[in-house]
């Protein structure tokens, strides 16, 4: 028999909320008696985490868990958990109990019974302090709605579901998990789909995001941004602008050379071509044109034979 849901949690350092969490999680699915797997990946934590989980997959065979040796990032977390999911549908949820598991029975439905690819949930009701992390991220998501044309309130919401063909065909790495909905999109999963969740105020430990997370989020969006276009074809966008550069270089030599022939050729007395600025200008944007022109050919040899990027240590596995 299929299973019905896979539920993975990414975590780091929230000892005090696993047993709470999986509680809650175990209530769930009861009530709605769901066919279940709760996939915990403990990226590198440094307190009892592990020993929580440890102890929570004793009485609960439902629980399978990954434990990395270093910390790696929520990217490396949801690709292992992605990887081992095993459900028709996957549900992705926070650790620190901001997420409430209730939202997933009506997640669930969305994907099966409405057809959606994604879901991403959209914390409209925040429990963040204002300045801090509710304005920066309505900014960061206005920008994010703007540049990649995905219509989501909340496109970081660590509460989303998924269609299982969906993780099974996205590649999450470095910071991407921020831009899941956008990889989905990409790869042709464009029924995607958005549900105001419950955000409840943390009751366990401090936040592990700071203030350096939009400025890398906004340089990770550039990013992908690119990868998507030119990732497999980084040629044409380097090699167009390398022969652009280096055609506009030539030609600009080649007119200050024919105006230096035709005084020459006049008995005009004139200057050294190599006394003009521009014969210069024209020289440096034909070197740069070279250059990006190598580029892209390097790009596209590596691009062409590139390994598996996602290779991370995995310390530990229940």
């Amino acid at each position: 028999m299929n299973m019905n849901i896979s539920i993975v949690v990414a975590l780091y350092n929230e000892s005090e909320s696993i047993p709470e969490l999986v509680a809650w999680i175990e209530r769930v699915m009861a009530e709605h008696k769901y066919s279940y797997e709760l996939i915990m990946v403990d990226d590198g934590s440094s307190d009892a985490s592990w020993t929580r989980i440890e102890q929570a997959a004793q009485s609960n065979p439902n629980i399978h868990a990954i434990g990395f040796r270093r910390n790696y990032g929520k990217s490396a977390a949801l690709f292992c958990g992605f990887k081992k999911a095993s459900g028709n549908v996957v549900i992705t949820m926070d650790a620190d109990l901001q997420d409430s598991p209730d939202e997933i029975p009506e997640l669930y439905r969305m994907i099966v019974d409405e057809g959606y690819d994604l879901v991403s949930g959209w914390k409209k009701k925040r429990r963040d302090n204002r300045l801090t992390k509710n304005l920066p991220s309505k900014i960061y998501n206005a920008t994010a709605r703007k540049m990649t044309g995905i219509k989501l309130h909340d496109m970081n919401c660590g509460l989303k579901a998924y269609r299982s063909i969906v993780v099974k065909s996205i590649e999450v790495y470095g910071e991407m998990h921020r831009y899941i909905p956008v990889l989905a999109a990409k790869s042709g999963f464009t029924r995607i789909g958005e549900k105001p969740v419950e955000h409840r105020a943390r009751k366990y430990g401090i936040t592990k995001f700071g203030w350096n997370r939009f400025i890398n989020g906004f340089l990770d969006l550039l990013s992908i941004l690119f990868i998507s276009r030119f990732g497999k074809k980084p040629m044409h966008l380097f090699g167009l602008l390398g022969t652009l550069m280096f055609l506009l270089g030539f030609l600009s030599i080649g007119w200050l050379g024919s105006q230096k022939l035709y005084h020459v050729h006049r008995g005009i007395r004139t200057s050294l071509v190599t006394d003009s600025p521009y014969f210069y200008l024209a020289l440096t944007a034909m070197i740069l044109g070279t250059q990006l022109f190598l580029s892209g050919f390097l790009g596209e040899l590596i691009s062409r034979n590139s390994t598996e990027r996602n290779t991370y240590q995995i310390d530990k596995e229940l």
